[in-house]
């Protein structure tokens, strides 16, 4: 009997043990891809060494941003081997809110279909790759999407020489009559191969779909006269243009993208992994503060003068509360860096955007007291 007691109280002692250590104990999940990650119940994702992806970066010393492989305004590759755009700005955003160092940043080229599965299996940080924000990619991929830094559409452009029908100021009804019979090239792997195809369809238009890896593929397929038109973002489009335009394309300046009122909502901006909450703060609150600081008038060159312009700028660039920002794990000026080395929302719009014609007036793109939809929570 008491050696029967000794062991019904040695099995309840590891029972008790088991219940009172799952509080604190991490939980293992297998991400899409199979590799196995740790997610610790503060909510913060780690790899394997047991680092969060702040400690990660902050260890490593270099942000690893994933980028487009060319996209005009977003991210491209200059003369000097230098990535530029929005998208690659913000990258810089990020790092100099991490590490202090703007330039800090390891930039990764990917397509469409590598996308995912590179900020998946921990390739890169954070995608920063003019993705589109869906129901079924928040759902079903082990990512979270983060403060939309473009609201877009889907739009279309074709040659007037090719197809006589097209004309500007088209509506989207007169803009699938218009393609009907064409053939359309866009790249897989993205919402826009399935909004075109469903447009189409719903319309009773019947249009032949080519789709490539690159959307570089379907210009040069476009430009060949392999393709009747090409279809993406109408950022895309207006920035392809405007690189064929200043590149002497001919006829290029007559290209018409269509129809004026987009045929999808396309709000893109960065993507971190699922079940990290701290370092989706940082990118989160890094966008934010550039939205911050341009409705405040603080610009790159104005930061260090304007560091107590507003009581919100000033908690925001850690003077008037240094533990705003440490308190997510950031040094208290990481966001006075962030201005100061990139600039606010309407410089990084202004320098990269504007050269290609895209209009930001009028646009979902505008400060939300402008009648836009850029809108932060108050730095506080």
């Amino acid at each position: 009997m008491m050696k029967r007691l000794a062991l019904l109280f040695a099995v309840l002692a590891l029972v008790a043990a088991a219940c009172g250590s799952s509080d604190e104990a991490a939980e293992t999940t297998t991400t899409a891809a199979g590799t196995e990650t740790t997610v610790a119940d503060a909510g913060q994702e780690t790899t394997d060494t047991g680092e969060s992806t702040l400690e990660t970066v902050v260890n490593r010393g270099t942000l690893k941003c994933g980028i487009s492989t060319g996209a005009p305004g977003f991210s491209e590759t200059d003369p000097q081997g230098n990535s530029t755009g929005l998208d690659a700005d913000y990258c810089r955003a990020v790092a100099a809110a991490v590490l202090g160092d703007a330039t800090a940043v390891e930039f990764r080229q990917l397509t469409a279909a590598e996308r995912f599965a590179a900020l998946d299996t921990g390739e890169i940080d954070v995608l920063m790759r003019n993705t589109t924000w869906t129901q079924s990619r928040d759902g079903d991929l082990a990512l979270d999407f983060v403060a939309t830094t473009f609201y877009d559409g889907q739009q279309i452009m074709g040659n007037p020489a090719t197809l006589t029908s097209l004309k500007e100021g088209m509506t989207a009804e007169e803009a699938f009559a218009a393609i009907d019979g064409g053939i359309v090239c866009t790249n897989a792997g993205t919402t826009t191969e399935k909004n075109i195809s469903e447009g189409a369809a719903q319309s009773g238009a019947s249009i032949s779909l080519e789709t490539v890896e690159n959307f570089s593929e379907a210009m040069d397929k476009f430009i060949a006269g392999t393709c009747d038109l090409v279809t993406t973002d109408g950022s895309g489009l207006f920035g392809h243009r405007s690189a064929n335009i200043a590149a002497g394309t001919e006829g290029a300046e007559n290209w018409v993208i269509f129809p004026d009122a987009p045929i999808s909502k396309e709000p893109l901006g960065p993507v971190v992994r699922q079940n990290d909450s701290t370092w989706m703060d940082v990118v989160q609150w890094t966008v934010f503060a550039t939205f911050i600081a341009e409705e405040n008038g603080v610009t790159a060159a104005s930061a260090e003068a304007d560091k107590e312009k507003t009581p919100e700028i000033a908690r925001l660039f850690g003077v008037a509360d240094d533990e705003v920002q440490t308190k997510m794990g950031l040094s208290a000026d990481a966001f006075f860096q962030v201005i100061s080395q990139v600039g606010n929302y309407g410089e990084i719009y202004e320098r990269n955007l504007g050269p290609l014609n895209l209009k930001r007036d009028g646009t979902r793109n505008m400060q939300w007291y402008d009648g836009g939809l850029i809108y932060a929570p108050p730095a506080r």
